[in-house]
């Protein structure tokens, strides 16, 4: 096969990959949905989550356009290589790929979520594990089909790579993704955590109501909240990620190709290993669905490793037949960071290990121990994730410099369809127990979602720190496609531009962070408020006798994330431009790794401190310590909510911040270099 006809895999994979998600989507939809009390609720969960989703993507429409201007805007005024029309056209469909993957992935997570309780109910557990887990993977296949077919098609329609200004539509593809994803987590993350921390904070501590009970007025804005954060929007942020890593694993590799005539081999191997990992991921699909016994944490992990190891050989396979051996002991390196990554994750936030028993352990001497010993936690579980991101890269640059580097973030990377998979689980199988608790079921079938849930904490947990991991590989896989780009040779610390970008760059993790908290705080504060009005003012929702104005809460939490979202999310698209305009390319080299090892460590451990918190609180629910009620309990609740904007929020949040202040970085690259010259 021609060099330029591999690209066809690309393309062709992201085909079967959409394909595969029609498929497993109406597989979903056939099954029964339950009737009465069921599928109520669930109508409400849908309707709240698609009627916010509306209004954000209407919210984004109005940026998106606006930064196609300026892309198109920029050729005119400059004439500098890289803008233009085609690569606006380039970032309206990266946005719209984005937008598409988290519509029809929220569309089907929250059409799965009372069938999976219907099939506890009727199936048991197996059954129940098959249904979220095939709705969560239509959100996978969503995100690679439309990333791989996106940039499959805008490589081959236009991409020369002795050429590298075609290499504009690439990245302006990346960052519509990113654009999208940014806010999409943020909006999505102080949307989800006002309405749980309403719901905890008011129905928990104080009207003693248990969760998912439908006397809490914020119970439906809290599941609606799990679908816009934990679906929607991790499916942006890995979407964001995946394409991010090929692009800048196609950047680099042309900047090769056009400086040393070096094979084109090299371009086209990330989208070939992207492919890849899409027939991996599909098995690995396949391998859960078969293996789904008994044990739900057992049938995911084994699906995840398998689409790992047939990965490892597929993607070996291609690099030895294109001549490119040492691009595979890279990718082997992403690949394996990531296994440990999340493996590490799972050891600091899982109910039955020792930190997260520490984290419990401390909630009998109260809230102050409670809140100081998941910090502690969250602190000290940056150590290996670092570590091993850092071993990942010097392996991969001894094997292949800069362009090895890019090519172990795709390696990581590239059975994202199935890792989004494993993640969008959780909060199907959260709803479902929701949905369960909420309609009476009678409780064999709580214990199934509950049983279901638990593996989703983990897995969820587990998801952030894939995604963090990954988002520091993109970004350094980013920054070598800056630095091809820019012909920056190096990071100078000497120099004062340089010091001052790092400075800046350091910064701006803190400074978004306390943005995004605040934001959650005040969103917070607007429900709690709705929730204390209404047990006042209407007594007869404690004894059943009045029902809770559900859509109150559900707006409540919608228009605060709308309107908080964008100081947020600006900062990322403003700072790199002001700093390349004024203080030229060597300036925004250091505000980059300045943002990346800030943002790496503060997400990292916002991230863990929050699922420390979290799972310790659903230990003690399960009866230590006094269980539900006590003192305990009410300290690790406290604690579980300060831990909720760490790690549904901000810390998520963050991986975004330092891709896109690195795509952006990289499409304005030729402003920076008409500065700096």
């Amino acid at each position: 096969m021609a060099e330029r006809e591999l690209a066809l895999l690309a393309p062709a994979a992201g085909l079967l990959a959409l394909a595969v998600a029609v498929s497993l989507a109406r597989s979903v939809a056939r099954v029964e949905a339950g009737e009465g009390k069921m599928v109520e609720v669930a109508r409400a969960i849908q309707e709240g989550a698609m009627a916010f989703l509306a209004r954000e993507y209407g919210t984004l429409v109005a940026f998106v356009l606006a930064m196609a201007a300026v892309l198109t805007a920029a050729d005119r005024g400059t004439r500098a290589a890289g803008f233009g029309p085609a690569v606006a056209a380039a970032y309206l469909m990266g946005a719209t790929a984005s937008l598409a993957a988290g519509y029809g992935g929220m569309r089907v997570a929250t059409m799965a979520n009372v069938r999976t309780a219907r099939m506890a109910q009727g199936g048991g557990l197996p059954a129940a594990l098959a249904v979220a887990f095939n709705g969560g993977a239509v959100m996978g296949l969503a995100v690679v089909g439309l990333g791989l077919l996106g940039l499959g098609g805008l490589y081959l329609a236009w991409v020369d790579p002795a050429r590298p200004a075609t290499l504009a539509v690439l990245n302006g593809f990346a960052m519509g993704a990113s654009s999208v994803a940014l806010f999409a987590r943020v909006g999505g993350g102080i949307f989800t955590k006002a309405a749980d921390m309403g719901a905890d904070l008011v129905g928990k501590l104080e009207a003693g109501i248990p969760e998912d009970d439908p006397r809490n007025p914020a119970v439906i804005a809290d599941n609606v909240g799990d679908n816009v954060g934990d679906v929607a929007g991790m499916g942006a942020d890995l979407f964001e990620s995946y394409v991010g890593s090929v692009v800048a694993a196609v950047v680099v590799g042309a900047a090769g190709v056009a400086a040393t005539g070096a094979a084109r081999a090299a371009v086209e191997f990330p989208l070939v290993l992207a492919a890849a990992g899409v027939v991996a991921s599909l098995l690995g699909i396949a391998v859960t669905r078969a293996g789904a016994g008994g044990d739900p944490a057992a049938a995911l992990r084994r699906g995840t490793l398998a689409a790992s190891f047939l990965l490892a050989a597929g993607g070996g396979l291609a690099a030895g037949w294109l001549g490119l051996p040492r691009a595979a002991a890279a990718m082997a390196a992403g690949l394996v960071a990531g296994v440990i990554i999340g493996l590490v994750t799972e050891y600091y936030t899982s109910g039955d290990r020792p930190p997260v028993r520490q984290v419990e352990r401390s909630a009998e001497t109260g809230t102050a121990t409670n809140i100081l010993a998941g910090m502690a936690v969250g602190m000290k579980s940056t150590a290996l994730p670092v570590l091993v991101v850092g071993a990942a890269t010097l392996v991969a640059h001894h094997f292949a410099g800069l362009y090895g580097i890019a090519v172990a973030a795709v390696g990581m990377l590239a059975t994202t369809g199935i890792t989004v998979a494993v993640d969008a689980y959780g909060p199907i199988a959260d709803n479902a127990g929701g949905i369960a608790e909420m309609a009476g079921l009678p409780a064999p079938v709580r214990e199934v979602t509950d049983r279901l849930d638990a593996v989703g904490n983990t897995t969820a947990a587990m998801g952030k720190g894939f995604a963090i991991g990954s988002a520091a590989l993109t970004a350094l896989g980013l920054f070598s496609a800056y630095a091809a780009t820019t012909g920056l040779g190096s990071v100078d610390l000497l120099d004062p531009r340089v010091i001052t970008g790092a400075l800046i760059g350091g910064m701006l993790p803190m400074l978004f962070s306390a943005l995004a908290v605040e934001a959650v705080g005040r969103a917070a504060f607007a429900m709690i408020e709705e929730v204390r009005r209404q047990l006042r003012q209407r007594p007869g929702i404690l004894t059943g006798e009045q029902r809770p104005d559900y859509a109150r809460c559900v707006d409540i939490s919608t228009r605060s994330a709308l309107a908080q979202m964008m100081v947020p999310g600006l900062l990322a698209v403003a700072v790199p431009l002001a700093v390349g305009l004024l203080l030229g390319p060597e300036a925004v080299g250091g505000l980059l790794a300045g943002a990346l090892v800030t943002g790496v460590l503060v997400a990292i451990f916002m991230a863990n401190a929050g699922g420390a918190w979290d799972n310790a609180k659903k230990y003690i629910e399960g009866g230590a310590l006094g269980g539900k009620g006590s003192e305990p309990h009410r300290a690790a609740v406290v604690g579980d909510t300060v831990g909720d904007p760490f790690k549904d929020t901000a810390g998520p949040s963050l991986n975004i911040l330092i891709k896109l202040m690195s795509i952006v970085a990289l499409v304005f690259a030729p402003l920076f270099v008409r500065v700096g010259g």
